[in-house]
């Protein structure tokens, strides 16, 4: 299992429960063990587990059936293991053939076999945790929203959606910066989309894909004869997209002597073509968009501070990282799985859990491109009907840590995620054992196990 789950343990022979803890704890489960009906119910309402292991018959006025009853009605996702007397096994036989919500997964028989007690318990757990990771993947997909093609549930997207519907409106330029693959060009298809210039025309030009001695032409135009192999004028971007949008892509890429050329474009809306003295006047609005650090790059003398003011009058819309809205994953995967079948004509329904939670933890280094290439790459050679964990890449596969394997750059990180990250690594290095690494972190294990609970690490 890559993540410990969360064993209840109600027995009243207080040696017996004991047992029982000690071997599922060398297992690495978290568990908690209570010796009456009573205080598992109030355990359960306070922390719901993953698996309850209950003697059928307890001491006292709440017996082992009226804990699977009220541990189904608190936490239906929870499994709930009988432990029985031999002979009477019937009595949890009943209880595993009940019909509706109050049926019991397994059961036990006294003496309990150790080996038998963990697989039973590791297979409860497995279900239990692939059915809560399934509803809270239903509640992330009824809490997603949809703007202009762009997809997510997380609050740093809804931030920049927000932004981008106030610059939409406006005539300035706008600058959009992200890393690579975080959809730059679809936030800026989207600010044209929802302006007044919605329908006219919309080009692109990826500053980083074309040599700087063709830049200009390309931007620009340039006419009949102005260098060799100009046998016709050519009317340049700028010209192609007049009342609509021109986007600029990777323009910190863009060469200085260029950057000159633009701002005055910028700013008086004159074009000059190469080759020719005629001043053109052109109404288009500039989007532009770069990967690069500008504000380094001025300091460095590799852009203009000039043409960086212009691209920042209004601020700039900042795309977070794929691994920084980690929530928005499954909804983007579902999306995926969708255009994947109607391209490759197949039939997938979803991912599973695990499969899920593998994406969710890998760092995707090229953010959501990478993601929907993934997709549609194993869509191709998966079996079906849903993506497991055998289709995903050996990369995928191997590893399911959410930090980087060296040292992070902490800077600009919440103390929540510094201390994430601490944890993460400090079991790595233990091997996941987790009392160790709470005696390494200098914590009790409880406080550990809850740690890991609200931070999704468990």
């Amino acid at each position: 299992m890559n993540r410990a789950a969360f064993v209840l343990i109600v027995e009243d022979e207080v040696a017996h429960g004991e047992a029982i803890l000690e071997a599922l704890e060398r297992s690495n489960y978290a568990c908690h063990l209570v010796d009456t009906g009573q205080a598992a119910i109030e355990s359960i309402r306070q922390r719901p587990p993953d698996v309850v292991i209950t003697d059928y018959k307890l001491g006292g006025e709440v017996n082992g059936m009226n804990v699977l009853r009220e541990t189904k009605r608190m936490s239906p996702e929870s499994e709930v293991i009988l432990i029985t007397a031999y002979g009477s096994e019937s009595l949890a036989r009943d209880a595993l053939s009940q019909d509706g919500e109050y049926r019991a997964y397994d059961y036990l028989i006294k003496p309990i076999d150790i080996d038998v007690l963990r697989d039973k318990v590791g297979r409860a757990a497995k279900q239990a945790l692939a059915a809560r990771e399934g509803r809270l993947l239903r509640q992330q997909m009824d809490k997603a929203f949809e703007f202009a093609g762009i997809l997510g549930t997380s609050e740093l997207m809804q931030r920049e959606i927000k932004r981008l519907k106030k610059l939409a409106r406006s005539k300035s330029t706008v600058l959009v910066v992200g890393e690579t693959g975080t959809g730059k060009e679809l936030f800026a298809q989207a600010i044209h989309q929802n302006s007044p210039r919605a329908g006219k025309p919309f080009r692109v030009l990826n500053c980083a894909a074309v040599s700087e001695t063709l830049l200009e032409s390309e931007l620009f135009g340039h006419v009949k004869g102005a260098f060799t192999g100009a046998v016709a004028d050519r009317k340049g971007l700028v010209q192609a997209a007049d009342g609509g949008t021109l986007f600029l892509d990777e323009i910190g890429d863009m060469p200085l002597t260029m950057q000159a050329k633009l701002l005055r474009t910028l700013e008086t809306g004159e074009v000059l073509r190469v080759g020719s003295n005629d001043v053109q006047h052109f109404d288009v609005r500039f989007l532009a968009a770069t990967n690069h650090d500008l504000a380094e790059l001025v300091r460095n003398g590799a852009f203009r501070e000039d043409l960086f003011y212009r691209l920042h009058a209004h601020g700039a819309i900042r795309l977070p990282p794929l691994r920084e809205r980690r929530e928005d994953i499954p909804v983007l995967v579902r999306r995926f799985i969708e255009q994947a079948n109607q391209e490759h004509g197949t039939s997938f329904t979803g991912a599973t859990p695990e499969v899920m939670r593998k994406l969710m933890n890998y760092q995707w280094p090229g953010n959501v491109r990478e993601l929907r290439n993934t997709i549609f790459r194993i869509s191709l050679e998966a079996e079906g009907p849903v993506l497991d964990v055998d289709d995903l890449p050996g990369s995928l596969q191997a590893s399911t840590d959410i930090v980087r394997l060296g040292p992070p750059n902490l800077a600009g990180m919440s103390m929540a995620d510094v201390e994430k990250l601490h944890i993460m690594n400090t079991l790595r290095m233990f091997g996941g054992n987790r009392e160790k690494t709470a005696r390494a972190l200098g914590i009790g294990a409880r406080t550990l196990y809850r740690k890991l609970r609200d931070y999704g690490l468990r």
